[in-house]
């Protein structure tokens, strides 16, 4: 590798997750900037042996963890995500609106402390008071700082940008962000994710420059914050997904089946599970999945493989392992618990799973996504977990949530909206696996345009060297 001169001022990568390892070390992203620039990186540090490997290639990581702000400045950043949710008010926006309501019942306390912030929140929830909540937020931040680590480290360093590989995980990254920000340093942020606008928090704070999936989350960031400059939102894809696109992640049927413990001559069904909070009851769903595919006929007996979602740390699927179901998998996922980060072999496992599965199944998941990258049926519950009531969540609310809806509305998953209906949905699927294969393909494009190729890594790379010589 060719390196740059260190005299030059260096571009600072902050790592605040541990898939933001994934997106930025894995893919090489950090690599090509630093054959460019000098670079300098600011990251979780999630194993020994993750750090050992960032360390190799890019020098010293100094290790980031969670400040705890004082109260005056948390409080008020509270309120303007709640003012922010109630401006934007998008089905995900009114859920979690319900889902607060309905904790705050449990006691008088709580009803009462949740009544104060919204009756603070409601006068700011439009433009100009956001505004002034986000300028607030700006200077208690300075005045209230616990801690002078990072001004310190910007005034060493004077880097010439500082990239936020994942915005929404300020308990980390927003000390290092503001301390940039602060001293006239020039900031971007990668949107980790298609629904973190439509269905997280107010962007705290705004940066000068960001990198996005596709022209619609750009058009939807424009629109919530009309001082982004829009020559500096690039379109780049996302990083995830570049396994998918390099043959070195893609194990064979035998391989992946022997690590799994699976048969390779019977067809494999994936269900990916959901988070604990979002899908209340969820192995009830992954039960009756199995009883459904014990009904399919006309192909060998399918095998269901279920990956948990590797954040879920509840310990929720303990029970329904226990029960030891005929044709039913639980595979480790390879992730480190701390700062939940991937680990390169997941990589793999991942593309390996979606590439050789006959059928995907899953509740709103951007695993449906990456279903139709490899031209797979995919069925999306619509319906709750059978006897029990998870009011005020119903799983078929998530169906109409904005960044998912045009996903069902193009017509490449089905909606299953019970599970007498999930019998016939699962046949047909294996008698007819190409049924919305030109529905999925629309999709892609309509969504992703030509960033399916392996080099969304390349791009971020790109955009960042761009902003640095603008």
């Amino acid at each position: 590798m060719v390196e740059s001169s260190p005299t030059r001022a260096p571009v600072v990568a902050l790592l605040p997750r541990g898939e933001a390892i994934k997106n930025f070390v894995y893919t090489g992203m950090l690599d090509t900037v630093r054959a460019a620039r000098p670079l300098r990186v600011i990251s979780v540090a999630p194993s020994e042996d993750i750090v050992a490997l960032m360390a190799e290639r890019y020098g010293e990581i100094v290790r980031l963890d969670e400040t705890l702000e004082r109260r005056l400045v948390r409080f008020p950043r509270e309120i303007l995500d709640l003012a922010h949710g109630r401006w934007l008010w998008s089905e995900a926006a009114k859920l979690r609106w319900q889902i607060r309501d309905s904790e705050a019942r449990t006691s008088v306390f709580d009803l009462v402390k949740r009544g104060v912030k919204k009756g603070i929140a409601l006068p700011f929830a439009n433009s100009i008071g956001l505004e002034l909540l986000s300028r607030a937020d700006h200077v208690l931040s300075y005045r209230l700082r616990v801690s002078d680590e990072w001004p310190d480290y910007m005034r060493r360093h004077r880097p010439a940008l500082v990239f936020n590989g994942s915005h929404i995980h300020n308990t980390s990254s927003l000390p290092v962000v503001r301390a940039a920000q602060w001293a006239g340093i020039p900031t971007a942020a990668f949107l980790f994710s298609w629904d973190n606008l439509t269905s997280q928090g107010r962007i705290k704070p705004t940066y000068d420059g960001y990198l996005v999936w596709n022209e619609a989350i750009k058009a939807d960031l424009l629109r919530q914050y009309p001082r982004t400059r829009p020559d500096r939102v690039f379109v780049t894809g996302t990083p995830q997904f570049d396994f998918h696109f390099r043959p070195e992640f893609r194990l064979s049927r035998e391989e992946l089946c022997a690590r799994v413990g699976a048969d390779p001559a019977r067809p494999i069904v994936l269900y990916s599970t959901g988070m604990a909070r979002q899908m209340p009851h969820e192995p009830r769903i992954v039960e009756g999945v199995a009883r459904a595919l014990a009904q399919v006929r006309g192909v060998p007996r399918p095998q269901l493989l279920v990956r948990l979602y590797p954040k879920d740390r509840s310990g929720r699927f303990d029970a329904l392992k226990a029960k030891q179901l005929p044709d039913v998998l639980f595979p480790d996922v390879a992730w480190e618990p701390r700062w939940l980060t991937p680990r390169l072999e997941d990589c793999a496992m991942l593309t390996s799973t979606l590439a050789h599965a006959a059928i995907g199944i899953n509740v709103a998941s951007t695993i449906s996504l990456e279903l139709c990258m490899f031209d797979k049926p995919v069925l999306n519950i619509g319906y709750d977990p059978p006897g029990v009531d998870v009011h005020p969540i119903s799983y078929a609310r998530y169906y109409t949530f904005d960044h998912y809806k045009p996903v069902v509305d193009s017509g490449a998953v089905e909606v299953v909206a019970s599970e007498d209906a999930l019998v016939a949905a699962l046949q047909s699927a294996f008698d007819r696996p190409e049924a919305r294969a030109v529905q999925r393909q629309r999709l892609l494009e309509r969504f992703f345009g030509s960033t399916l190729d392996g080099q969304a890594s390349s791009r971020v790379a790109a955009a960042l060297l761009a902003l640095v010589n603008t």
